[in-house]
């Protein structure tokens, strides 16, 4: 998923407030590792594509399970490559799930196809395959199962439906906020025909701006995105398809190449930053009042975000608690796509995807990034548990007990 941060809601970090977001404190842990790849670069003279990129595509490769990366200029342009590639046009169908990132199913209109909106899994928020297997038609030419927040949508199913259509279907998986999931040991990547990836700022691996890449286990899959990246142009000046610009700075990759280090270590504060909530949230008894985000078993999640769910009578209520306790939150996503002015004209009614629906109105993203301290998490877990006593005591919520202790 792309661009889904709002520096508005990362507040400056004090003893009594905890930011939604602080890219600084990544930053300083390695610092004069990042001003020494970037004195390379510059002396190098290299600046697009060069030994950076070829770098940062094998390690990304290898780390996804796959065989081939193709680094291009943004996650946005990581889904719209590879739908080019496979010759998605005009008259297509791409089935999409609708409780998403805007790019993911912009890259289907912006190739002249029509994105089929598929309804959720309550509990992991990504692409029911069931769903997906009823809106499958003759006109399927793709299948966008994205990984939201970090955790792996149910590959198995489908893979499954996608083999059932003789190769006819592309399964490009969105895993841009998923890099280093796992479902049955299989990392995020390694399942569809193409993977694409998001290095914006705020994602797992992150970069110093945009930047994306696509992996695949196809040598001539990759060959065709390598041509289309680059306005179809194979030899230079020699174009034998009409691609379009979409290249990596090699400052983006020698930032990455840096990160790439330090990448398991940071996943692994940020599962411990998940499990402690569920501990803190379990603690004070709050599961009666909050829905927690949950792993599916077989699963590695990588916790992009942590979102629990809230009644939608109260989450405006609760974040603007939060706020005045200088406490940063977000909703990803206020709206299923398909409720978006731009694909009205597809027809979908609000209520049409119920658990998209229902979503929309419950989301509510907390901090999550590796480098939040106990403290900070305690503060977010009492400030909701302050909210929700309150709330109890002028009994908003019949039958409920209030916790003798709420400060």
């Amino acid at each position: 998923m792309k661009g889904n941060f709002n520096p508005r809601n990362a507040v400056e970090s004090t003893p009594q407030s905890v930011p939604l977001l602080d890219l600084s404190r990544q930053y300083q842990t390695i610092r004069d590792e990042i001003a020494e790849v970037l004195q390379r670069v510059s002396d190098s003279g290299q600046f697009v594509l060069g030994p950076e990129v070829a770098k940062l595509e094998q390690s990304v490769a290898a780390y996804c399970q796959t065989d081939y990366a193709v680094a291009c200029a943004s996650g946005s342009d990581a889904l719209i490559l590879p739908l080019m590639a496979h010759g998605v046009g005009p008259g297509d169908e791409v089935i999409v799930p609708s409780f998403t990132f805007f790019a993911s199913v912009s890259a289907v209109s912006l190739v002249g196809a029509t994105p089929v909106f598929a309804d959720i899994d309550p509990r992991t928020f990504n692409i029911d395959p069931q769903q997906v297997k009823r809106l499958v038609s003759s006109k399927t030419k793709a299948i966008i199962p994205v990984h939201l927040f970090g955790q792996m949508a149910d590959m198995v199913a489908i893979d499954t439906i996608a083999q059932e259509s003789d190769g006819r279907m592309l399964v490009l998986e969105d895993s841009a906020q998923s890099i280093g999931a796992e479902l049955d040991g299989r990392r995020a990547g390694s399942w569809g025909d193409v993977t694409a990836l998001s290095f914006y700022p705020t994602k797992n691996l992150g970069g110093a701006g945009d930047g994306g890449m696509m992996v695949s286990r196809n040598a001539d899959f990759a060959a065709r995105l390598r041509l289309f990246r680059g306005h179809g142009m194979e030899p230079r000046y020699y174009h034998k398809v009409v691609g379009i610009n979409s290249r990596l700075d090699s400052y983006q990759a020698a930032v990455l190449n840096v990160k790439m280090k330090h990448l398991e270590n940071w996943t692994m504060m940020r599962s411990r930053n998940a499990a402690r909530y569920a501990e803190l949230f379990g603690d004070d008894g709050l599961e009666r009042y909050l829905t927690l985000p949950e792993a599916l078993p077989n699963r590695r999640h990588v916790w992009n975000q942590y979102t629990v769910r809230i009644p939608d009578n109260l989450r405006t209520a609760l974040r603007e608690r939060l706020a005045e306790m200088k406490i940063g939150t977000d909703i990803y996503y206020p709206l299923g796509l398909h409720e978006q002015e731009c694909f009205r004209s597809l027809g979908y009614p609000a209520e049409s995807l119920p658990e998209t629906y229902r979503a929309s109105r419950e989301v509510l993203a907390l901090p999550i990034y590796p480098e939040l301290t106990e403290t900070e998490q305690r503060l977010v877990v009492a400030g909701i548990k302050r909210f929700f006593d309150e709330n109890v005591a002028r009994k908003l919520f019949p039958g409920a007990v209030p916790n003798r202790e709420a400060a």
